[in-house]
C-alpha cells in the first residue's frame, strides 16, 4: 500500500496560476538573474521533485515560517541548494519579500496553507528550470 504524497505538486488551474505569478516575478531584473546552474542544477536533477519538495518544506518551515525568523532578510543563502536559488528567484527568501510579492503579512507564523503555497512556488520554479534545459 502506498502512502499518498502529503505535498503533491499542483496541476491544472493551480499550476497555471503559479506560472503566471512566476512569470510576473521573473520580469523584475533582480529576480530574473537567478537560474539553476552547476552543482545546484545537478542536485535538482539527481534528487528529483519529490525529494526537493521535502527539502523545500523543511527549509521553509525552519527558516521562513516563524513569526520572527532568525536573521530575517539574511537567512537565505544565494547558493548551496536548489531551494535557496529558487527562493531568491521567486521572492520567497524572507518575510519582507513574502509580504511585498505574495501578500503574506509579516509578524505572524505562516499558516499551513501559506507554507504549502510557498513550497509550491519554489518547487514549480525548480521544475521549470530543470525542464528548460
Amino acid at each position: 500500500m502506498t502512502t499518498p504524497d502529503p505535498y503533491p505538486t499542483p496541476s491544472g488551474p493551480a499550476a497555471r496560476s503559479l506560472d503566471q505569478r512566476l512569470d510576473a516575478i521573473a520580469r523584475h531584473p533582480f529576480r530574473a538573474k537567478f537560474h539553476l546552474s552547476g552543482r545546484d542544477r545537478v542536485t535538482a536533477e539527481l534528487r528529483g521533485p519529490a525529494t526537493l519538495r521535502w527539502h523545500a518544506r523543511d527549509l521553509v518551515a525552519r527558516r521562513l515560517a516563524p513569526a520572527a525568523p532568525y536573521k530575517d532578510g539574511k537567512q537565505t543563502p544565494y547558493r548551496g541548494h536548489p531551494v535557496f536559488v529558487a527562493q531568491h528567484a521567486t521572492a520567497t527568501c524572507c518575510r519582507g519579500c513574502l509580504q511585498k510579492w505574495h501578500g503574506i503579512p509579516k509578524g505572524r507564523e505562516l499558516s499551513r496553507a501559506e507554507l504549502a503555497y510557498v513550497v509550491d512556488v519554489i518547487c514549480r520554479w525548480i521544475e521549470r528550470e530543470v525542464a528548460g534545459g
